[in-house]
């Protein structure tokens, strides 16, 4: 039956009316996959020579073994951005005899073809070769590739599971990353625990006696049964894209109530984002983005009083990567219904007031979520605060006028990872003001000594657009009113 099932979507692929298109971007993939596999390969071949050099005067086996559980834990975070579900539309399946545990095996064997569950396997398998098998023998090189299999596998459906739950419930995703960023905290920062330690003990076991290896396949047998029995309970809706549970919607937040018409729009809005994938990711990178403060406060040269620029283009960035992100692609996120919004008894004033309100929603979050960095000083407190009512009050009205030149359609369902859909000339254009606007501002005031007035007028230009911004939501609405049957036009021509 499976092989049944992968000749039928075949056909399915090839009988496509985008086929052309879905094997040029297949290629041009592929060749970009290959080169990521090939340099791992490459990698592996001299790793002993590579961790000799980071790890001077330790043993080579024992630095390896301690990095392997930080391996899998990276690998685990790009899985879950980078990874796409096996899709199978399966209600034209559940009305014939086919039994559901067929479709879930077919599902789960097609999700195994992934670059993901190869690379571990090119980046340790010649090392092992070429170090372990020389000294202590086939049975310690065996567990190891057993240890390392059952660690791939386990990520693999640990993800599937985790994006899967995460289209029910958008709090699933939160706490993934809340997880993730706590324990780096925790080794790092507090030295409460040492994964490094941790995995050197795990992996020495398998030295001593390579049986254990065994062990780390019961992990993954249970994720495997985890994912088996989720897929079969929810095994009703089309691609699987939402529970069958009557639950409540993650995007019905009392506090739009209050907006009327706009927070209804803004509501739905979020509904839109939470439910397909393309969206999501934009919100995903959003939050990954608060941690981009570390990579800058945290270097001596990079985080010092001295450097006044580290703290504009990270406030910058961490406080307006949603607008950033999501906003450049306005309003291709609604081109699928956009002829139904036309047709909409809808004001085109409270249609931008709820871009507006989504965008305040974002970006306040995300300002909150970066008060910590005052560990680093005040002062990065009151710029990041100043590049919020930049990008509030400047940011968000030009990604919105570039909004009405936008004629590029967007498929909701796809994934962000290396999809170029929707991306146009606008987009580019757009990149220029959004990120060299405050520095036109600050950077003359700053040159001629006056810092503190220099911070202060990006954040007072920020703040007058935001108090004028009924005359701009008319403004749009107006240039909105003029562009809107050529935009819709854009949208239909797919």
């Amino acid at each position: 039956m499976t092989l049944t099932l992968i000749r039928q979507q075949w056909k399915a692929f090839w009988r496509s009316k985008n086929t052309g298109q879905s094997i040029l971007i297949q290629v041009i993939l592929g060749i970009f996959i290959l080169y990521i596999l090939i340099n791992l390969l490459a990698v592996s071949f001299f790793l002993d020579k590579i961790l000799g050099e980071i790890f001077p005067g330790k043993n080579i086996l024992s630095s390896f073994s301690g990095l392997l559980l930080y391996y899998f834990l990276f690998d685990l975070i790009l899985r879950y951005q980078f990874q796409e579900l096996p899709t199978l539309r399966v209600k034209p399946y559940l009305h014939l005899p086919i039994k559901r545990s067929q479709i879930i095996n077919y599902l789960s064997f097609i999700s195994l073809w992934s670059g993901f569950n190869l690379a571990p396997f090119l980046l340790t398998v010649p090392f092992l070769a070429k170090i372990v098998l020389p000294q202590y023998g086939v049975s310690v090189f065996a567990g190891f590739i057993i240890a390392i299999a059952a660690l791939t596998f386990f990520n693999h459906f640990f993800s599937l599971w985790l994006k899967r739950k995460e289209n029910g419930n958008a709090w699933v995703m939160l706490i993934f990353l809340a997880s993730i960023g706590g324990l780096a905290y925790i080794d790092f920062s507090l030295h409460l625990i040492s994964i490094s330690g941790f995995s050197d003990f795990i992996f020495s076991g398998i030295i001593k006696n390579s049986l254990l290896s065994f062990l780390l396949l019961i992990p993954f047998a249970s994720i495997f049964l985890v994912n088996y029995f989720y897929l079969k309970k929810n095994l009703y809706l089309d691609e699987l894209h939402s529970s069958t549970e009557n639950q409540k919607s993650s995007s019905e937040i009392p506090f739009l109530n209050r907006f009327g018409v706009v927070g209804d729009l803004a509501a739905t809005e979020l509904k839109l984002i939470f439910r397909n994938k393309r969206s999501k990711s934009a919100v995903i990178k959003s939050f990954l983005f608060i941690f981009y403060g570390l990579l800058f406060y945290t270097n001596p040269r990079l985080g010092s009083q001295s450097n006044i620029f580290a703290p504009i283009f990270c406030g910058l960035l961490m406080t307006g990567i949603f607008i950033v992100n999501y906003g450049q692609f306005m309003f291709g996120w609604q081109s699928s219904h956009f002829d139904g919004l036309l047709a909409n008894k809808i004001s085109v004033s409270d249609f931008f007031k709820s871009k507006f309100l989504l965008f305040t929603l974002f970006a306040t979050v995300n300002l909150i979520l970066t008060i910590p960095y005052v560990y680093f000083g005040w002062r990065i407190l009151i710029m990041h605060t100043a590049m919020f009512l930049w990008n509030l009050g400047v940011n968000a009205t030009l990604v919105l006028y570039f909004a009405n030149r936008n004629f590029k359609s967007i498929d909701l369902s796809k994934s962000a990872s290396f999809n170029w859909q929707g991306v146009g000339a606008s987009q580019w254009i757009l990149s220029i003001p959004l990120f060299l606007g405050p520095f036109i501002i600050f950077l003359p005031l700053y040159w001629m000594g006056l810092e503190s007035l220099a911070i202060a007028m990006v954040g007072i230009i920020g703040l007058g657009f935001i108090i004028t911004r009924k005359f701009w939501v008319e403004t749009l609405s107006s240039n909105f009113k003029n562009k809107r049957y050529q935009i819709a036009e854009g949208f239909r021509n797919k």
